[in-house]
């Protein structure tokens, strides 16, 4: 999902690990192992995911360019599972003894225990037209659903289908985790894509146009319209559309043109008849225009049909004799390389302009198309016969996103309004709270959207760069809006004289252009700005704020699972730490030391950071949990992440279910675990919830033998997160926000609450009826409604 178009599903994904007493233990450093080389990934997008990066943050939900691995006996990462001795544990910064590959009494997995995470990447996407089908979705939200479906598959295509069929064609490829040749792969996603897409448009066809148009919202082509319709198209025509619209025609003289990725064109059969030769020519629809015109209140016509019923003007003189709609898909994923000696904003800029130009992987046409015009595309666009879908028109649903955004409240999920955490609202005022009078009593934990993001982390940075005893702000940023009050006011800090460094990832993947832009403005406005580290893409979500108070500086801090994006805060599920701990705080300095400057620190107090510790912070927690459960302490792993891929924690998942261990999965998209499997995973279970909002946050929970553990932040359990990238997670502390955290998951993924369960051969199963019929609790609105009750209001 890219910017407005991705919505609130997507691959996205949850996660968070643990580590109590033995806090900030430095971990083995896993970078020399065999795969960890450095390497840009794409981001994911989201379910109903309004907006991106997409995939991820940002608004997407779309897919993530991994490496591919070797198969499973030459994993890339071996499974170390801690299993400490039952004694007490060591000091905080010990590091934490890790064993061998086996534990000695287990025996070896299975060498195909592995989902293949292209089918469950679209096994995801099915979730969301599993939305857009069921009649009991509200229908504008249905209709958002079908344009959130088609905006995935789209990245889906630009990045892990391009990434495979380049990794074939140079002979890198490898078999997949489940021992798959890449042509299988290949083939296996073109069938079942397939299958996909033509659901995709009977459920357009046959249930929402019917059902919008008996709700007074009609979506017509060009013949269904009246006649006073088709004359003020006309009029609109002429006055806005033709003069921008260029048509080029194909013959010895004028070469097959270059067909962008994602224009909408048509492909136009004419005569002369002077000579009575035909001619080919193709007219490219503006991708500006709106996909879908109004003839009159609430009814529309695709943009494409009103200027097919007007291709004489284009062609005066001319025997139009057929039109055809069809629609490319391109490689659009970047190949950055990076050195020490490379400016890499100028070689970003460069291989954008080239992004342009990537070959096409997908080509899309309504089914009426002439075989012989198909013939000539699939021959002048290089493309193969199984990489051509036709299916009925109109082609590109992803503008049914604009339809949805209709007012017509009734058609909607209920409005929702967030407000202001109850430990930041001011009971008896209307100014903005004293965030940093509350920060110095209290931690405050935020779970977006249901906590309003305006009034709480906006509000921090505000009310940073405007308070004089404030001498610094260092910030990240990988995805924001376009009109970002987060970079205004970190230019009117830098404009007062504050010292403020501003970490932009400029290659986050479909925003770097607009973080070029930012990073320019941040700038020419006095900010130190930095584009990370070499090979890594800086994807946590930190700010740190330091303040002058008496004789002592303190800082203030924000750690979360989302992007500072105020738009997307209202659709996306994340979670949030504004803390004035002075050790996140030391931590934090640390880290942006590191990121700004030549420290090496691999360890720290509150933090586990990719790609040095993560990793092998969570399997040591995981390997604790054996030991707590072997001892007769309470043990469980709970986790809640967007995707589940990497090889060494799956395995570790899988030792700690072979000894019992309980372990809950909430994920939103990827899934490469199987559950449920006799001896390997009997005590995993794996829940996806998909819904109004994206579910974005990641968690992880382990019990700990009754002392829990709780972190939270911004990594997915996947190769790029754990190995090329800067990924934090935080410890909680606050035994309050531990055991909100906790009910969280436990509702998350329970048996009462509405989700789909994934089994142990793949297949995703939705529960949304209990076994008496009525309908299972929706653990969003479960959260929506908790606030109204705190704010005693029905809105």
């Amino acid at each position: 999902m890219r910017g407005a178009r991705s919505a609130r599903v997507g691959p996205d994904a949850a996660k968070a690990a643990a580590a109590s007493r033995n806090k900030g233990a430095p971990e083995p450093d896993r970078r020399s192992e065999p795969g960890a080389a450095a390497e840009p990934g794409p981001e994911p997008g989201p379910v109903a995911e309004p907006g991106s990066g997409g995939p991820e943050d940002g608004p997407r939900p779309g897919p993530d360019r991994d490496r591919t691995v070797p198969p499973p006996s030459t994993a890339a990462h071996p499974v170390t599972v801690a299993v400490p001795d039952p004694a007490p544990e060591p000091v905080a910064h010990a590091p934490a003894a890790a064993t061998t590959v086996l534990d000695p009494a287990g025996a070896p997995l299975p060498e195909h225990r592995f989902l293949d995470r292209e089918r469950s990447w679209l096994a995801f996407n099915e979730r969301v037209l599993e939305l857009a089908e069921d009649p009991a979705t509200p229908l504008l939200e249905r209709a958002n659903f079908l344009s959130i479906f088609a905006s995935n598959l789209d990245e889906f295509f630009m990045v892990r289908v391009a990434g495979l069929k380049r990794r074939i064609a140079t002979g890198v490829a490898t078999r997949s985790l489940t021992g798959q040749l890449p042509r299988e792969v290949l083939e296996d996603i073109w069938t079942r894509s397939r299958e996909l897409m033509v659901r995709q448009a009977a459920c357009y066809q046959r249930s929402v146009a019917p059902a919008l148009g008996a709700e007074g919202i009609h979506l017509l082509r060009w013949p269904d319209l009246t006649e006073t319709e088709q004359t003020r198209l006309f009029t609109l025509f002429r006055q806005r559309i033709f003069p921008v619209l260029t048509p080029l025609a194909v013959d010895p003289a004028h070469p097959f043109p270059y067909i962008s990725g994602l224009s909408l064109n048509l492909a136009v059969e004419v005569r002369n008849p002077a000579t009575g030769h035909k001619h080919f020519a193709r007219v490219k629809v503006p991708p500006l225009l709106d996909r879908f015109l109004e003839a009159s209140p609430q009814r529309f016509v695709p943009v494409e049909d009103v200027i097919a019923a007007h291709l004489e003007e284009l062609f005066p003189g001319m025997e139009v004799l057929a039109h055809h709609v069809f629609r490319v898909t391109r490689n659009e994923d970047l190949e950055v390389e990076e050195d020490d000696t490379e400016n890499l904003l100028q070689a970003l800029e460069k291989e954008l302009l080239r992004r342009r130009f990537g070959p096409p992987v997908r080509l899309e046409a309504e089914e009426s198309i002439d075989p012989g015009v198909l013939r000539l595309l699939v021959r002048e666009l290089k493309i193969r016969d199984e990489e051509v879908y036709t299916l009925p028109g109109p082609l590109d649903l992803t503008g049914l996103g604009d339809i949805a955004s209709l007012e017509r409240p009734e058609l909607k999920y209920p409005k929702f309004v967030a407000g202001t955490h109850r430990e930041l609202a001011e009971v008896e005022s209307a100014s903005a709270p004293d965030i940093f009078g509350v920060l110095r009593e209290r931690d405050v934990l935020l779970h977006h959207p249901y906590d309003s993001f305006s009034t709480s982390v906006q509000t921090f940075l505000e009310q940073a760069a405007a308070d004089p005893d404030v001498l610094a702000i260092k910030q990240t940023l990988y995805r924001t809006s376009g009109d970002s009050p987060i970079v205004d006011a970190l230019i009117d800090a830098a404009e007062s004289g504050k010292q403020v460094l501003v970490l932009v990832e400029i290659k986050a993947r479909f925003d770097e252009h607009a973080n070029i832009k930012w990073a320019r403005k941040l700038e020419e406005a006095g900010c130190h700005v930095v584009y990370g580290l070499v090979g890594l893409k800086t994807h946590c979500k930190l700010s740190l704020v330091v303040r002058q108070e008496g004789e002592t500086l303190r800082r203030y801090a924000h750690v979360g699972t989302g992007n500072y994006h105020p738009k997307t805060a209202r659709l996306y599920e994340d979670l949030g730490l504004l803390t004035a701990d002075a050790e996140v705080g030391a931590d934090l300095s640390d880290l942006f030391n590191r990121l700004s400057g030549y420290s090496r620190r691999e360890t720290y107090r509150r933090l586990l950071v990719a790609p040095r510790s993560l990793r092998d912070g969570l399997l040591a927690r995981i390997g604790r949990e054996i030991a707590h459960h072997r001892a007769g302490r309470p043990a469980s792993i709970r986790i809640k992440t967007n995707a589940i891929v990497d090889e060494a924690v799956i395995d570790a998942l899988y030792r700690a279910s072979q000894e019992g261990v309980p372990v809950d999965i909430w994920v939103r998209g990827i899934c490469a675990l199987r559950p449920g499997v006799p001896g390997m995973s009997e005590t995993i279970r794996v829940r996806s919830v998909l819904g109004r909002f994206l579910e974005h946050s990641r968690v992880y929970a382990f019990a700990a033998g009754g002392d829990s553990e709780v972190w939270l932040g911004s990594a997915d359990l996947m190769h790029r997160n754990l190995d090329r990238r800067i990924e934090v997670l935080v410890r909680v502390t606050d035994p309050a926000h531990r055991s909100t955290l906790t009910r969280l998951l436990a509702a998350g993924t329970a048996d009462t609450t509405a989700s789909w369960h994934l089994g142990p051969d793949g297949a995703w199963t939705r529960h949304w009826t209990g076994t008496d019929g009525r309908p299972l609790r929706n653990v969003q609105e479960m959260q929506i409604e908790a606030r109204r009750r705190r704010r005693g209001t029905n809105g």
